[in-house]
C-alpha cells in the first residue's frame, strides 16, 4: 500500500480525502512540512502540501521512497521542482480550480474599496450612522485593467462587463477571437497603469515577475485609481507601495496576497532570533499598510469557497490515483 502524506490538511480537508482516496496510507498534518520532523513521514511514497509548506532540496533529500510531490494550488514555486527532476520525482499542480472564484473575490475588494463598505461596516459598528466622508464611486463606465489575462482574468473581464466597464488586457499570449468575443482590447502595461481606473493583477510570480508592480511602474498609475492583488504577493514592492500609498496617489488598495504573509498574526515567530531582520522588518512594515483606510487585505482567502477547495481536493485526487496508475498525470509539472 502507498504511503501518501498531506500537510497543512484542515478537518474537513482530512474527512474529504479519506471518503474520497482509497487504497492508500494516509498520514495528516495540519503544519507545513518545514515544521514537522521528517522523520514523522520519512516513509511517504508521496507528500501533498499547500503554498505555505517550503519543499526544499534538503527536505527531498530526507525522503528516499519519495516519488511525487502533488501540491493543492496552482503555483508551485513553494518546491524545487528543478531538484526535483533530477531526482525523477513528480511535481503536479492543480491548474484550474478557482477561475471563477478568484476572480468573484476580486470584485469583492473592487466593491468594498469603490464603496466603502468596510469603512462604513467600521463606523456602524462603533455606534456612527453618519454617512459624511463615505461616498462612493459607480463602476460602470470606468476603465478596468487585467495585467495577466489567463483564466482567472477572462472570468474578471467578463465579471467587469457585466457592470458596464471598458476593459484594457495585457497578456504575452493575445487571443483576438477571445477580445472581440468579450469585447475588451489588449494593451502595453504602460497604457493600462497609465489610464485604468482599476488595475487587477492576475499573473504567475516568478524570478521573472518579482516586483513587477515597483516604484517606476506604481508612479505611472492614473490618479486615484485602484490597485487590487489577488494573485501573489511578491508581484508588489511593498516597500514602494507603502510609499505610494502614503502620498495619496492611489484611492485604494486591494489586497488578497502580501509579501511575508506566511509570518503575519504569529508573534512568535515575529519575535523568534531564528528569523531574519529582514522578515521581521517586513512584517512590521506591511501591518502599518493594514492601518491605511484605502488598504483591505484579505488573508490569502481568494480561493476559499466550498466549491472551489472540493475541486482543488478532487484534482489532487485524480494527480496521485493517475500517477500511482501510470508514473505520470496531465498536472506534472517537471519533465524528466
Amino acid at each position: 500500500m502507498k504511503e501518501i502524506v498531506f500537510f497543512e490538511a484542515h478537518e474537513s480537508d482530512k474527512k474529504y480525502l479519506k471518503a474520497n482516496l482509497k487504497g492508500f496510507k494516509l498520514k495528516f498534518f495540519e503544519e507545513c512540512i518545514q515544521d514537522v520532523d521528517v522523520k514523522k513521514f520519512k516513509s511517504a511514497d508521496a507528500i501533498s502540501v499547500f503554498i505555505y509548506s517550503k519543499v526544499s532540496s534538503d527536505i527531498i533529500e530526507q525522503l528516499p521512497k519519495l516519488k511525487h510531490i502533488a501540491t493543492r494550488s496552482t503555483g508551485y514555486d513553494h518546491i524545487d521542482y528543478n531538484f526535483c527532476a533530477e531526482k525523477k520525482i513528480c511535481v503536479s499542480n492543480v491548474p484550474f480550480y478557482g477561475e471563477n472564484t478568484v476572480a468573484e473575490h476580486t470584485f469583492a475588494l473592487i466593491l468594498n474599496l469603490a464603496r466603502k463598505v468596510h469603512l462604513s461596516y467600521l463606523r456602524e459598528k462603533r455606534g456612527n450612522y453618519s454617512i459624511e466622508g463615505l461616498q462612493g464611486f459607480d463602476l460602470k463606465g470606468k476603465t478596468f485593467g487585467v495585467i495577466g489575462a489567463g483564466r482567472i482574468g477572462l472570468h474578471a473581464i467578463k465579471i467587469a462587463k457585466g457592470f458596464g466597464m471598458h476593459v484594457k488586457a495585457f497578456d504575452l499570449h493575445q487571443d483576438s477571437f477571445t477580445s472581440s468575443l468579450l469585447h475588451f482590447d489588449y494593451a502595453s502595461v504602460d497604457e493600462i497603469l497609465k489610464t485604468c481606473d482599476i488595475v487587477s493583477l492576475h499573473m504567475p510570480y516568478f524570478k521573472a515577475t518579482h516586483h513587477f508592480m515597483n516604484k517606476t511602474r506604481l508612479n505611472k498609475m492614473k490618479q486615484g485609481a485602484l490597485l487590487i492583488n489577488t494573485a501573489r504577493g511578491g508581484l508588489i514592492d511593498t516597500d514602494a507601495l507603502y510609499d505610494i500609498l502614503k502620498t495619496g496617489k492611489l484611492g485604494g488598495v486591494g489586497l488578497d496576497v502580501i509579501e511575508g504573509e506566511e509570518f503575519i498574526g504569529h508573534e512568535d515567530e515575529i519575535l523568534s532570533c531564528s528569523k531574519t531582520k529582514d522578515k521581521v522588518c517586513q512584517v512590521f512594515r506591511d501591518h502599518k499598510i493594514f492601518d491605511m483606510d484605502n488598504v483591505i487585505y484579505t488573508p490569502h482567502n481568494a480561493f476559499n469557497s466550498i466549491e472551489a477547495i472540493h475541486r482543488i481536493l478532487d484534482t489532487s485526487i485524480d494527480n496521485l490515483e493517475n500517477f500511482n496508475k501510470k508514473g505520470k498525470n496531465i498536472f506534472q509539472i517537471n519533465k524528466f
